[in-house]
């Protein structure tokens, strides 16, 4: 096994043991970034200098016995919309073409900290405002969409050219991108993961969170970014354990709600089963499966497009006024949009998440996890505009993949998308823990659990069916 295909945690014991030197892990990372990126174009850009000289200043630290932290020496990538100080934050837009951060975000600091090591920036969708990240390819077919908006950061991981990267998550951001790439993709409980430094899209809907090959690898990088700062008024205070799962696989009186209604709706036949062989997996660590009733369904689409577009048209409300013509088409109409739609909808769309949380307070009180699809169709072609479905029915791809993602933006509950399976055509499907709020720890020990007992996943082999 190459250094770059290793694990955050088994990398961090292998250089903790002096088994492994940071020089060597980056530079591994590094080389397989080279071979990778000109095929799938995850990065804007690479800082390769910086990071090696980082890694050797890791190196000297751990022979001088003086880690940072449990990320010392890892390689990873960061969403070109969190500000790293000096650096680039251009949101993947020509409006920001200039931009250059002043200071570092808080989860840039504390990745620094705790000792990681920056590569560069990772592609999103201008804005984060869309599913695909059209700038990038898919991991496991260069020929189909990345998802988004997190598509950079999610192809990195999966590819091998970063250890572990950042995403952000307003509609599915972080979820849908690790599922479609065959990674694990972590939106943590509103406001448990500060934003400060962060570039929002929709301030009542952001999370910023990690995206891994592995879930224990998603709970140690959460561990060095949860916490609160006064500087993001969403900020919550983080419970004071650590996130990590041991190595149990026992799953005995959990409660896993299996939903009857709306998260198994037009899915495609092979996502639906692969997400029900996950589900009669943690049946058989001991876990007890529960049909539930999903609340106020009817009202998804509504409340999250009511909260997420004015709100988006706000914060562009100067630039989109001022240099239209520097957004792209697609993100562009949809801020302009937002200048159309009035006060009374964004009010009725608040009150409907007021009450959905209520509902879904009430819902997480008969179960201690939901167990369902992170998004209803593995990743389409790209320049695909449509899913048609076996009904009749023809759904836009933006809105397929966000419709299973958006109920936790919208409540704010933690969820953890977990790769299980691939189909036919060896494209990576995903199934979707949702948990109550703070309740990180249960999803990770329950997508640890389901895991552990799978054959180690491979990296993405990058091919292309043209």
């Amino acid at each position: 096994m190459q250094p770059y295909e290793l694990s955050v945690a088994a990398a961090a014991e292998a250089i903790r043991a002096r088994a492994l030197s940071p020089v060597e892990l980056v530079d591994s990372v590094l080389d397989r970034l080279e071979q990778v990126e000109p095929h799938l174009h995850a990065y804007v850009s690479v800082a390769a200098e910086e990071a090696r000289q980082a890694a050797r200043e890791a190196e000297r630290e751990v022979a001088a016995d003086r880690p940072h932290g449990p990320l010392h020496g890892i390689p990873m990538g960061l969403k070109d919309l969190i500000d790293v100080a000096g650096t680039a934050t251009t949101a993947g837009s020509r409006v920001r073409a200039d931009h250059r951060a002043a200071a570092d975000s808080t989860v840039a600091a504390r990745l620094a900290a705790a000792g990681a090591i920056l590569l560069g920036k990772t592609h999103t969708h201008e804005f984060a405002y869309g599913l695909t990240t059209p700038q990038t390819h898919n991991a496991w077919d260069r020929d189909r969409v990345a998802g988004g908006s997190s598509g950079g950061s999610a192809v990195a991981v999966a590819a091998g050219a970063a250890t572990f990267a950042l995403g952000t998550d307003t509609g599915g951001s972080i979820r849908v991108p690790a599922a479609l790439n065959g990674v694990v993709g972590l939106k943590p409980t509103y406001g448990l993961v500060p934003r400060h430094g962060v570039t929002s899209l929709s301030w009542s809907l952001d999370h910023v969170g990690p995206i891994t090959r592995t879930v224990e690898d998603a709970a140690l990088v959460l561990s060095a970014l949860a916490g609160h700062d006064p500087r993001d008024p969403a900020s919550l205070a983080a419970p004071g354990s650590p996130y990590r799962p041991d190595g149990a696989t026992e799953l005995t009186g959990l409660r896993i709600g299996i939903p009857r209604t709306y998260y198994f709706d037009h899915v495609d036949p092979e996502v639906q089963a692969a997400v029900r062989r996950a589900t009669a997996e943690l049946e058989s660590l001991g876990a007890r499966l529960v049909e539930v009733d999903i609340p106020m369904t009817r009202y998804v689409q509504a409340t999250q497009w009511g909260l997420m577009v004015p709100e988006a048209t706000a914060y562009h409300e100067r630039t989109l006024r001022a240099v239209p013509e520097l957004y792209r088409d697609d993100v562009r109409i949809l801020l302009e949009a937002g200048e159309l739609m009035p006060a009374g909808d964004h009010l009725r769309a608040q009150r409907s998440r007021t009450l959905m949380r209520q509902a879904w307070a009430r819902l997480m009180e008969e179960v201690d996890v939901i167990a369902a699809p992170t998004v209803p169709a593995t990743a389409v072609k790209a320049g695909d505009e449509a899913i048609t479905w076996p009904d009749g029915t023809v759904e836009a791809v933006s809105d397929a993949y966000v419709r299973l993602s958006a109920p936790a933006n919208i409540t704010g509950v933690p969820s953890l998308s977990v790769p299980v399976g691939h189909d036919t055509a060896g494209l990576p499907i995903g199934m979707q823990l949702l948990g109550r709020p703070l309740g990180e720890r249960v999803l990770l020990r329950v997508g640890h659990a389901y895991e552990r007992t799978r054959p180690a996943r491979r990296l993405a082999t990058a091919r292309t069916t043209a």
